[in-house]
């Protein structure tokens, strides 16, 4: 294995996490009883499906072959050659709160462990060493989670932007749930996502589920879903579960987590009604021209950043997992050249490297030196 890193799929706290039923757990639950007539009220379920701000395809039409073609014979460089440089972390480095009221530590891919106006929410905890219903098949980790679950310190929240194996990890949720630093934390997703966590034996008072506009309030804290264009589904049927993104809100900042999405003029209906925002953490990889409509890329990043009144730009998404036909270092690159044009400020830290935006560090580009 590359740099010689393990991956321990039981941590230090996953022996405590209640049984569930059988191999197929994975793949979650579909709503079911008042669950399900919650969601058949929500103005974005038709049709017996979620709907998305602008309808259309998720794929462009008549594109599988060429699409097949690339995947087998695409020469980029999807993986790195050389070891990504993480910064490891432990929950001591978590004691002090960040001097400016906003910390933001990119953990990998879309998983960041936000500290704002004195509170911890930690954003799509992924830990699993592949992003799939499978830790033996499927896209594997660039690098190892720089903070270990056994490690992380006393959280506030967790958001669960929707239900796609990059962003939820059954592995991963479950040994949070049932650690016992974690027990008053509040898990907050989108409408549907609740079953899964049902299935996987989360207690019910914990999970809060929200619809596109709807808020949870954890003391002066914040976090209202908000639309996405993307899809859903851990399993054959898509679509049963909403997605969403997300602002967190506290006294004196504001942070705005984009999930997965397109690009669609409604992002820009959330930065007129809560903007502007401190920080947004937008993905920019895992794009291609074949399903423009439900990832961003980097240009179209630095153009949602802007319509948020965004103040700094975190990118995500990226740096993690091979999901696209891209070179892994693309993104970044396009990224530092559409912001320079746009006059974006841009953070783009090492995994585990904490930062505070309001006295954020030179940008260091150390994804150019990873494969030399």
């Amino acid at each position: 294995m590359r740099g010689g890193w393990q991956y321990a799929l039981r941590t230090p706290v996953a022996s405590d996490v209640a049984p569930v039923n059988g191999p197929l757990a994975v793949f979650g639950a579909a709503p079911t009883g008042e669950r399900m007539e919650r969601i058949r009220r929500s103005p974005q379920f038709r049709d017996g499906a979620f709907q998305n701000p602008i309808p259309g395809s998720l794929l462009t039409p008549g594109v599988f072959w060429r699409s097949m073609r690339r995947q087998l014979f695409g020469r980029e460089q999807r993986v790195p050659t050389g070891d990504i440089p993480i910064v490891p972390l432990a929950a001591a480095d978590f004691i002090h709160p960040p001097t400016s009221g906003l910390r933001v530590t990119w953990l990998g891919h879309s998983t960041v462990l936000l500290e704002i106006d004195g509170y911890r929410v930690l954003i799509d905890p992924v830990w699993g060493l592949r992003a799939s219903p499978s830790q033996l098949v499927g896209p594997r980790r660039f690098h190892p989670p720089p903070l270990p679950l056994g490690e992380l310190p006393r959280l506030d929240a967790v958001i669960l932007t929707h239900d796609h194996y990059d962003h939820l990890d059954m592995l991963a949720v479950r040994a949070i749930v049932a650690s016992p630093e974690q027990q008053h934390t509040q898990w907050i997703t989108a409408l549907g996502v609740g079953a899964h966590l049902e299935r996987w034996k989360f207690p019910a008072s914990r999970v809060t589920e929200l619809d596109w506009g709807d808020s949870a309030h954890i003391g002066s804290l914040s976090i209202t879903a908000q639309p996405a264009r993307h899809f859903s589904g851990r399993a054959m049927k898509r679509n049963q579960t909403l997605w969403a993104s997300w602002v967190i809100a506290g006294p004196k900042h504001r942070a705005f987590h984009s999930g997965d999405t397109g690009f669609f003029d409604g992002l820009g209906a959330i930065g007129e009604r809560y903007g502007p925002f401190d920080l947004t953490m937008i993905k920019i990889g895992a794009y291609d021209v074949t399903w423009p409509d439900i990832h961003l890329d980097p240009e179209g990043a630095v153009r949602v950043h802007s319509m948020l009144r965004g103040a700094t730009l975190l990118p995500l998404h990226w740096g993690t997992f091979n999901l696209a036909f891209h070179a892994w270092d693309e993104p970044p690159e396009r990224l530092l050249a559409a912001a320079a044009r746009a006059n974006v400020r841009t953070l783009i830290p090492r995994p585990g490297q904490r930062v505070e935006p309001a006295t954020a560090p030179q940008l260091d580009t150390w994804w150019r030196h990873v494969s030399l």
